[in-house]
């Protein structure tokens, strides 16, 4: 599993999840630095998972890419 975005709280990463499994991307979440969460997809779905994200968050929403 590799690091796809960072959540600043449960439902940024909630939501963030929700897009990835609507794009048939399954998705895990662990613990991250200063409380933020850290959504991790298999690495062969790393690519269709930014895409996915970038797709379907707004532009002002903050998704950090590793």
């Amino acid at each position: 599993m590799v690091h796809a975005a960072v959540a600043g709280d449960i439902a940024e990463a909630e939501e963030i999840q929700e897009i990835l499994r609507e794009a048939g991307i399954e998705s895990e979440l662990q613990s991250g630095d200063d409380d933020s969460l850290v959504i991790l997809v298999d690495e062969s779905a790393l690519e269709a998972a930014q895409d996915a994200i970038e797709s379907g968050t707004e532009p002002d929403d903050l998704v950090a890419e590793p």
